[in-house]
């Protein structure tokens, strides 16, 4: 087969090329936006159900936009003129604004249509909840927004405060009582108590697993790396732990907590509850602590090792004054993968009687309501950027500056 000439290579190359010119300068702003349009006119935006146990009506978001309320769509009108926009850096900037602007409209369009149903229904236990529609636009502007963030080139403490930026005004909403006629902040009012109650238990679950990982799983790090072959056998066991099922995990560990508990009582351990879900999420959190601290170690430069031991330290002065500073990032680094983690996993320990946000979500699953599953999702999924925001910016003070 003859080979192609010169410039009918150059011609291809262009052509496949992802930054040849054209039309549409931001694919991924352009699948968004595309994607955006087939939602908000085919799927429901919100839902008026006569109660909370009755499937809700769909209201599409062209029948919400009446007067000037149409006013919400001038950022996604923004959004989508940024695509045919060179690729410039204040063309990022004005995607990251539009798609903030976004977010708050359709998060204050929800909320105004459920004051205006609360004020003409004739029963009070009309329930107005967030449609399917309003959830993929929510998305859809949060990927547009973090799509921006990357294009920016910011570092993670300028894009923690970004991020901060962004959902500031939707906390305002929430602060002014704005969204308090949606279902979803009915249920939070009905259960105030059992809500702040769970909000304490799985902060409670999440901060008693991370003190004996820290104290178990650094030390074996450590151990680890001064021992090679201790290392290949101590991460064969701790990925054997991950590859168990969480809810696998949580009932191994219950009959032998229970027969514990009867052999010795003054102990006051219990098959169920907070011992088996913090032993078991402690399990699970080893291997990304034990990893972060052999990496960590490792990555230490042999010279920098040897300046010390050339200035007369100590073994001991050269691991406390050299080695832990310098792999304190990486050891930073695992402890927010494993308190995300621990966040996430808390959940499910609910279901051996743990507590926690997860209480709240399988109850709503048991009563098929919704809105009482996302009072118990939603600010886990919250309280795990949250963490993942802190230890993000805690890492770029200690990365040192080359």
């Amino acid at each position: 087969m003859a080979q192609a000439s010169p410039p009918l290579l150059a011609v291809a190359e262009a052509a496949n090329s992802p930054d040849r010119p054209g039309w549409v300068r931001n694919r991924v702003l352009f699948s968004l936006v595309l994607l955006g349009l087939f939602v908000a006119f085919r799927l429901a935006f919100v839902t008026e159900a006569p109660n909370r146990l009755v499937s809700g009506v769909g209201i599409p978001l062209a029948d919400i936009l009446a007067g000037w309320r149409w006013l919400v769509l001038l950022p996604a009108a923004l959004l989508a003129s940024a695509v045919f926009l060179p690729p410039q850096r204040h063309v990022h900037g004005l995607v990251l604004l539009a798609a903030a602007a976004s977010l708050f409209g359709w998060v204050w369009l929800a909320g105004e249509q459920a004051r205006q149903a609360a004020a003409t229904a004739e029963s009070p236990l009309l329930r107005t909840s967030f449609g399917g529609g309003f959830w993929i636009l929510v998305v859809l502007c949060a990927l547009a927004a973090a799509d921006a963030l990357q294009r920016l080139k910011l570092n993670a403490l300028a894009q923690t405060l970004a991020g901060v930026a962004v959902a500031l005004p939707l906390l305002v909403l929430l602060l002014q009582g704005h969204l308090d006629a949606l279902s979803l902040l009915k249920e939070y009012a009905n259960r105030q108590d059992v809500f702040q109650s769970a909000w304490r238990r799985h902060v409670q679950i999440v901060l008693t697993t991370l003190v004996p990982t820290l104290l178990i799983g650094v030390p074996l790090g450590v151990a680890a790396f001064r021992r090679p072959r201790l290392a290949a056998p101590l991460f064969a066991l701790l990925n054997l732990v991950q590859t168990v099922p969480s809810i696998a995990l949580f009932g191994l560990l219950m009959a032998p907590l229970a027969m514990l508990a009867v052999w010795w009582p003054k102990a006051g351990i219990s098959g169920i509850g907070l011992t088996p879900a913090v032993l078991a999420l402690t399990l699970y959190s080893l291997l990304p602590i034990v990893h972060s601290t052999v990496t960590g170690l490792r990555q230490v430069p042999d010279a920098v090792v040897q300046a010390a031991t050339g200035m007369g330290l100590t073994p001991r002065q050269i691991f406390w004054r050299v080695e832990v500073p310098l792999a304190l990032p990486l050891l930073v680094a695992g402890i927010r993968t494993t308190t995300v983690q621990a966040v996430g996993l808390a959940v499910v320990a609910a279901l051996i009687g743990a507590g926690g946000f997860g209480a709240i979500m399988f109850q709503g699953l048991l009563s098929s309501a919704l809105d009482l599953v996302l009072l118990g999702v939603l600010p886990v999924v919250a309280l795990a950027v949250l963490v993942d925001a802190l230890f993000q910016s805690l890492s770029v003070f200690l990365t040192p500056t080359p």
